[in-house]
């Protein structure tokens, strides 16, 4: 309600759309010419949820400014973009800017944990709405670390979560007679050969450009090693070092595995006939799951354990977005433009709405604005206890916004 009234006092049309009366979504349009297809940006309204015990500085819906900071809950995940992008829609209004495109702005309600509500409502029953060329989103942003602005991610494909279920079956027996049956203990056998497995290394254009420019950036150790990245005979050796010490580069490289719960047994001196680990995995966009399954139970290669698949409230496939169009040519001369900084598209280990996007055939790209690495270890970055943004980096990456969709939807 209050983004709807921020836009109809600039004489900017918006709509409220939703499933739940108290998960609702804005819709805004603000004419071009037609001469291209529309332009989508994009923020969410919601958050993830907050402990106040752990919340020591200020309110964590205070958006309160202190020593250089705003802190509050969503401050990098996602207001930022939400904010840049309805003060670019209201800028747009003010200045008359003539444009090529129609810019379509929408602030949706449920990314964290409710697509149904969010981006999959408004795909299935607003389509016509929002329906667009390229889409603006959150998925990246500017790393800057020790002071030094390192590299500006541009998000331009991601995983595809997903879930793999392992159940152990043996028989039911007295805890004082242990067997080599167990169920636990074939399972835990199990979860430990997975766990520890180099899956498939697979790149993508996305994955590698990423490694050819990330050594161009980084030191000769670290240059040398994503360079063995893109040469399969050096790659292997370098995968338990990735997994130790990179793990977001070692997920970048595959379909990953991580054994997030495990259920077993009811009484301790019942050993039971049945227990399951549920895995997380996050597939790599083109992964045949029924065909990852298959190899997983080889590589368990126990007939007392069953593969099976685990629903998830998953992303729709979809085809990274394209590194050589007219926007991501734009990005990156803003991201020079603004931070000086050599740009990096970015397969995203997680997952972002730009998923429903781009199986409609959209080009997504994710960005944000700049952040201190050290913030994150600090407890600060998003999901965090805590959560801050750099007052001068939300007013640069404002600028930023405003940059990149002129620069694509302006009348040339």
């Amino acid at each position: 309600e209050y983004v709807k009234k921020v836009l109809e006092a600039e004489g900017i049309p918006a709509k409220l759309a939703g499933l739940e009366p108290e998960r609702m979504n804005v819709i805004a349009r603000l004419k071009g010419s037609g001469a291209k297809r529309p332009l989508l940006i994009m923020g969410h309204t919601d958050t993830v949820k907050v402990d106040p015990a752990k919340w020591t500085r200020f309110g964590p819906f205070s958006a309160a400014r202190d020593g250089g900071y705003i802190y509050g809950r969503g401050t990098v995940d996602d207001k930022d973009n939400l904010v840049a992008a309805l003060m670019t829609m209201l800028l747009l209004r003010r200045h008359q800017v003539a444009r090529d495109r129609d810019v379509i702005f929408v602030a949706e309600a449920g990314e964290e944990a409710s697509t149904r509500v969010g981006i999959e409502y408004l795909v299935n029953q607003h389509w016509p709405e929002i329906d667009a060329e390229i889409c603006l989103a959150e998925g990246s942003g500017v790393l800057r670390r020790g002071g030094k602005v390192r590299y500006a991610g541009i998000q331009t494909a991601e995983k595809i979560p997903n879930g793999i279920k392992l159940v152990a079956r043996g028989p039911a027996g007295h805890g004082s007679r242990p067997l080599r049956t167990n169920a636990i203990l074939h399972l835990s056998r199990a979860v430990e050969k997975l766990a520890t497995w180099h899956s498939p290394v697979r790149l993508n254009d996305t994955t590698r450009y990423y490694f050819e420019k990330l050594a161009t950036i980084s030191t000769p150790e670290e240059a040398a090693r994503y360079n063995a990245l893109l040469h399969p005979e050096k790659a292997a050796a370098l995968q338990e070092y990735l997994a130790v010490n990179a793990p977001g580069h070692h997920s970048m490289l595959r379909t990953s595995l991580s054994p997030n719960i495990i259920r077993g047994g009811y009484q301790i001196n019942v050993i039971p006939s049945e227990a399951e680990a549920i895995f997380d995995v996050r597939a790599l966009p083109d992964e045949d799951m029924a065909k990852f399954r298959e190899l997983v139970r080889q590589v368990i290669n126990d007939p007392a354990i069953s593969v099976e698949p685990e629903s998830r409230n998953a992303r729709p496939v979809a085809k990274p977005s394209n590194l050589k169009g007219e926007a991501f040519r734009v990005l990156e001369a803003m991201n020079t433009k603004h931070y000086g900084a050599v740009t990096l598209p970015i397969m995203s280990t997680s997952a972002t709405d730009m998923a429903f996007l781009r199986a409609k055939g959209v080009e997504c790209f994710g960005i944000g604005p700049l952040t201190d690495e050290e913030d994150g270890p600090k407890g600060y970055g998003a999901h965090s206890d805590l959560e801050r943004i750099l007052e001068s980096s939300l007013h640069t990456f404002v600028k930023y916004n405003w940059d990149v969709v002129t620069a694509l939807a302006a009348k040339k």
